[in-house]
C-alpha cells in the first residue's frame, strides 16, 4: 500500500479534478514516492546477465487447431497515442502516409478485416488512443464501417501531471495548461484496460489472450503459431524480440536479472551513463524488444487485483522542460513506465526470437524513407515487411536532421523515393534534393556543402561518396 502521507495533496487534488481514475492515481502516487526517495529506475550493468539463447519463432509448429478456435480467444490491441511531434506532426502519427498512398490506420484496418475473413469474423480489435489522437483517428476510421463489429473501437490511455524539479509539486503552466500533463508511457495500457472495465468485459466475452503492438509497427501481425505456442505451454506473458543490428543500439534490450534470474527489459533511459557502452554492445546484449507482446488476460487480471488495480512497473524518470519547444522553460520530471517491463512480473514469462519482418516501425523520417522504398513490400494480408532478399536486415539510413527531420522538410527534399533494395547504408549531409530516379547500392554518402539546395543527379550509386 502506498504511503500517501509523504505525497503532496496537490497531486491527488489535480488528478481528481481532471477525472483521473482511482487506480491511475494510486499508480502515479507509487511512482512519485519512488522519485521522492531518489529512485531513478536505473539498471546497472553489474546487476544483469546477457541473454544468450531463447526459443525461436522458426521452431514453432503450425497451428493444429482450426483458426476459428484460436481467433475466438484473441483481441488485437494497437497503441495509438502518439502525435509524432518529433517529426513535426500535429495529428495522430498513425494518419501519416506510409506506403503506396496508405496510412498506418489504413493498413491496420485492412489487416484486421483480412483476418476476420480468413480466421474469425468476430476477431476483436481495439485502439488505445490518447486525448490528442482519439478524435482524428476515430473520424478517419469511419471509412471502414465494418471495423467496429458492434463493439467499442477504442479506450483512452491516462495522463499524469508533470512534476517540477525545483518544488517536487505538480507544475502550473497557465500559458498552456495542456502542457502541465504528459502521457505515462505505454505501460499505462494495463491500468487503462482495467480502469475502463474493458479487461473484465473481454474476459467475460471469453477472450483469453491479447496481442499488443505499436500502431507504427506494420510488421506486427497476430501470428497464430505464437498463439498456439502460448496456449500449449501455458505461458502467461510473451515478448517478441529480435536480433539487434547497428540501427538498434539505443533500443531497449532483453537481459536477465542476476538476483532472481527473471527476464527484464532495460530501456535507454534506465541505463547509467557509465554503462552506455555495454548497453549499446549488440554482441553482448543481442536481443531487443519489438514491443509486440502476448498476454494471458486472466493472469493480468489477477496480478492487477493483487496490486490495487495497477502493475508496479519499474519507473522511468525523464527530465525535460515543461514546454518542449522552449529550453528555458521550467524543468520537470515526467514519470513513465514501459509496457514490456511487465515481463519481470509474470511467473513463467518468456521471450521469443522472431524474424526481423515482424519489426518495421517509423520513429524518424529515416525509417519512413526506408519503409516507402522498395526495400519493403506490402504483403497480401497488408503487412509491411522487408523484402526477402534483405535477409531480415534493414538498410541503415542517416538523413541530415537540419533538413529532413521534420515531415515538411522531408517531403520538400524527397519527391522521388530512391531505390534502396540493395542499400546497406545511405548517409545524406546537407540540403540534397531527391527529384530524379536514383538507385543506392552498398554504402553511399551524399554531401551538399553549399548553402542552397542541390539535386542528386539521376543514376545508380554504389559504395561511393557523392558531392552535389
Amino acid at each position: 500500500m502506498t504511503d500517501t502521507k509523504n505525497i503532496p495533496d496537490s497531486i491527488r487534488e489535480k488528478m481528481v479534478q481532471a477525472g483521473i481514475s482511482a487506480p491511475a492515481i494510486r499508480s502515479f502516487e507509487a511512482n512519485y514516492l519512488k522519485l521522492a526517495q531518489g529512485e531513478t529506475g536505473m539498471m546497472s550493468e553489474s546487476t544483469l546477465s546477457p541473454v544468450d539463447s531463447i526459443p525461436s519463432f522458426n521452431d514453432l509448429e503450425e497451428p493444429n487447431l482450426i483458426p476459428t478456435e484460436l481467433g475466438a480467444k484473441l483481441v488485437v490491441v494497437k497503441l495509438n497515442g502518439g502525435l509524432g511531434t518529433g517529426m513535426g506532426l500535429d495529428k495522430a502519427k498513425s494518419l501519416l502516409e506510409v506506403k503506396d498512398g496508405l496510412t498506418f490506420l489504413d493498413l491496420i484496418s485492412r489487416q484486421i478485416l483480412f483476418l476476420r475473413k480468413a480466421v474469425n469474423p468476430q476477431l476483436q480489435f481495439l485502439l488505445m488512443n490518447s486525448f490528442s489522437t482519439r478524435k482524428d483517428s476515430l473520424h478517419y476510421l469511419e471509412q471502414y464501417p465494418e471495423l467496429p463489429n458492434g463493439r467499442p473501437m477504442d479506450f483512452l490511455q491516462s495522463k499524469v501531471p508533470k512534476i517540477s524539479v525545483d518544488t517536487m509539486e505538480p507544475l502550473d503552466w497557465p500559458a498552456d495548461p495542456g502542457l502541465e500533463w504528459c502521457p505515462p508511457g505505454h505501460g499505462d495500457i494495463y491500468l487503462s484496460l482495467f480502469a475502463t472495465g474493458l479487461l473484465d468485459q473481454l474476459i467475460r466475452d471469453g477472450i483469453q489472450y491479447a496481442f499488443i503492438s505499436n500502431s507504427d509497427n506494420l510488421g506486427a501481425y497476430p501470428d497464430f503459431k505464437i498463439l498456439q505456442y502460448m496456449d500449449q505451454e501455458s505461458i502467461p506473458f510473451l515478448m517478441e524480440v529480435t536480433r539487434r543490428t547497428e540501427a538498434d543500439r539505443k533500443g531497449g534490450h532483453l537481459a536477465r536479472r542476476k538476483s532472481d534470474k527473471r527476464l527484464v527489459l532495460r530501456e535507454g533511459a534506465q541505463c547509467p551513463s557509465a554503462d552506455q557502452d555495454a548497453f549499446q554492445d549488440i554482441e553482448k546484449h543481442g536481443f531487443f524488444n519489438t514491443n509486440n507482446l502476448w498476454i494471458r488476460l486472466d493472469h493480468l487480471r489477477a496480478l492487477m487485483s493483487e496490486n490495487g488495480g495497477y502493475l508496479p512497473l519499474p519507473l522511468i524518470r525523464n527530465e525535460k522542460t515543461v514546454d518542449p519547444t522552449k529550453s528555458d522553460s521550467p524543468a520537470v520530471y515526467q514519470l513513465e513506465t514501459a509496457m514490456g517491463a511487465a515481463i519481470e512480473m509474470f511467473e513463467g514469462a518468456q521471450a521469443l526470437e522472431v524474424p526481423r519482418t515482424r519489426f518495421a516501425p517509423v520513429k524518424k523520417t529515416d525509417d519512413l524513407l526506408a519503409l516507402r522504398s522498395d526495400a519493403y513490400e506490402i504483403t497480401e494480408d497488408f503487412r509491411v515487411q522487408l523484402i526477402q532478399e534483405r535477409h531480415g536486415i534493414p538498410p541503415t539510413i542517416k538523413l541530415d536532421s537540419e533538413y529532413f527531420k521534420m515531415i515538411n522538410g522531408f517531403d520538400r527534399h524527397i519527391s522521388s523515393i530512391p531505390s534502396l533494395k540493395d542499400c546497406k547504408r545511405l548517409t545524406v549531409k546537407g540540403s540534397v534534393l531527391f527529384e530524379k530516379p536514383v538507385s543506392v547500392k552498398g554504402d553511399v554518402t551524399v554531401t551538399n556543402s553549399k548553402s542552397d539546395s542541390r539535386p542528386l543527379p539521376e543514376g545508380s550509386y554504389c559504395d561511393q561518396e557523392v558531392d552535389v
